[in-house]
């Protein structure tokens, strides 16, 4: 029987397109699964700098607090002891020990407020009590004076002649005027310590707290303007009060700390010795954070660098972008062999797109369901709940200090220990269960079709003691521990949004708490 022409002409314009079509639809495929790889990586980069910021934030907040409760000590001092006792507050001071305690500190000192009728009766105190030579510096009448009349702990710098009069200069003026009507801390803007003399020095902030009159009241703005004798203060070079703080910066973040909110030179307080010029940096991340301080606004500004990238933006989309190309080209290959006959072609590409719709929805470290695919059977699983009137619960699971893992064993290391979580997490749930990793060293776990027997916090503390294990890298020993947050549908949201950031909340107050521990949303 003759052939028919049409028949021939159709497979010959399949035989033309059809490998053309199947390699521009795999190649749309790799692209979707580079740029979900790329967006991933800057998610997980995006998170560690947000709390890299929250971190920085609260260290700073903290130590300004520790600073306060020290000076309230030396204030309450005078509570119970006669102003000007000089000392009295070298003893107070010298038992804080502030190079331990407090080394931000430059000086602990007393500012004294004397009006004008009262300046002859200060000046022969001063000089009667071991100051013979005492003058207000600079010279001259004024309504007002308010000299400083004692720097502890009297050694180096700080031995310098008291006398100097602070209330002429408005950046220590305002300050101590926000502090005498408050009653409260408050801290001057961007100032050079009187004891740095001529000296090239860092810049400096200075807090002060009011002192008032014993046993009169200050519970009004009148009274507390009436009775005030002076302030105690404490000063501070910036470089030093950010050297202080608790805990180390993450490595690859310059840091920079402005007065008020303006970020120019001239309001610059602090930036840190590590700053380089990150032009080099494929992604770069920065914020402003504005801060109240005692009263007082700050500016901290964070930047990431290269550091901070090779550390956390780490990915797989080079890697992905030349595997689905090469499987693009060998499906298109496969395709003209099978309309020129080859029927065993059929077979193989069903395999490799396979290959590239699971390329697509896990990751290619540890072989999980990632955050797309995650995400969709959290829908599917929401929706089943729902209809059902079901429950089910979501784990977020955060390995506990993952970055000395890193800095110790090298991403080669960390590798292994992701997988090996990756493998204990899958063996510690049921089979209707799903694990799945979000990024970095996240995991999360939807515990589906939860029976009202079921304890949901004996489940995931099941998950928290899988992995509380010592594994062997590169032939040295550690131990792993997580920190995990659960949130519970209904009565934690209705959403897959509101469900992932309760429990991904719930995890950071486990954090916060000490971490190795399980919190409830």
């Amino acid at each position: 029987m003759p052939l028919n022409p049409t028949k021939n002409a159709i497979n010959r314009r399949m035989g033309r397109w059809l490998p053309w079509f199947i390699l521009v639809v795999n190649l749309c495929i790799t692209a979707f699964a580079w740029e979900h790889e790329r967006q991933t990586s800057r998610q997980v980069m995006r998170t560690q700098f947000d709390f890299a910021l929250r971190e920085t934030v609260s260290r700073i907040e903290q130590r300004v607090q520790g600073y306060e409760q020290m000076l309230r000590g030396v204030q309450s001092l005078f509570a119970t002891t006669p102003w000007r006792n000089r000392k009295a507050m070298h003893d107070y001071v010298e038992a804080l020990q502030l190079d331990a305690n407090f080394s931000g500190a430059q000086a602990i000192g007393v500012v004294d407020w004397v009006p004008q009728h009262d300046l002859k009766q200060h000046l022969n105190h001063m000089r009667t009590g071991g100051f013979p030579g005492y003058a207000i510096d600079p010279a001259g009448q004024r309504d007002v004076y308010a000299p400083i009349i004692q720097r502890e702990p009297y050694i180096g710098k700080n031995k310098a002649v008291p006398g100097g009069d602070v209330w002429p200069e408005p950046v220590r003026r305002a300050a101590m005027e926000r502090a005498r009507d408050t009653g409260m801390a408050a801290i001057s803007g961007k100032v050079k310590l009187k004891i740095d003399g001529d000296a090239v020095a860092p810049p400096g902030f200075i807090m002060y707290l009011p002192v008032y009159e014993r046993g009169m009241p200050h519970d009004t703005l009148p009274q507390r303007r009436a009775h005030l004798i002076g302030w105690v203060y404490a000063s501070f070079h910036m470089n030093d009060f950010m050297a202080s703080l608790y805990g180390g910066q993450s490595p690859g973040l310059s840091v920079a700390v402005y007065d008020d909110t303006q970020t120019h030179d001239a309001s610059l307080l602090y930036r840190s010795e590590d700053t380089q010029d990150d032009t080099e940096a494929a992604q770069v991340i920065e914020a402003n954070e504005y801060m109240v301080v005692a009263g007082h606004n700050w500016t901290l500004s964070l930047r990431t660098q290269q550091a901070f990238n090779d550390r956390y933006g780490r990915n797989a989309a080079f890697e992905i972008a030349l595997a689905g190309t090469v499987l693009s080209l060998l499906l298109a290959l496969l395709a003209w062999l099978l309309i020129h006959g080859r029927a065993t072609a059929l077979m193989l590409a069903a395999e490799m797109t396979k290959e590239i719709r699971l390329m697509a929805q896990h990751d290619l470290l540890t072989g999980l369901p990632n955050r797309a695919l995650f995400n969709d059977r959290l829908g599917q699983e929401l929706a089943r709940a729902k209809r059902h009137e079901g429950r089910f619960a979501m784990l977020f699971v955060d390995l506990d200090n993952f970055k000395s893992i890193n800095d110790h064993f090298g991403h080669a290391g960390g590798d292994l220990a992701l997988k090996w979580v990756a493998n204990q997490l899958q063996h510690s749930v049921r089979a209707s269960d799903t694990v799945g990793r979000m990024g970095g060293d996240e995991f999360v776990v939807l515990l589906a079709q939860l029976s009202e027997a079921d304890a949901i916090l004996d489940l995931a503390e099941k998950v928290r003691t899988t992995l509380k294990q010592s594994i062997v890298i590169n032939g040295r020993e550690l131990q792993v521990s997580c920190s995990i947050g659960v949130a519970v549908f209904p009565q934690d949201g209705s959403d897959v949004d509101t469900l992932m950031k309760q429990a991904d909340d719930a995890m950071y107050r486990a954090k916060a708490a000490g971490r190795d521990r399980v919190q409830l949303s």
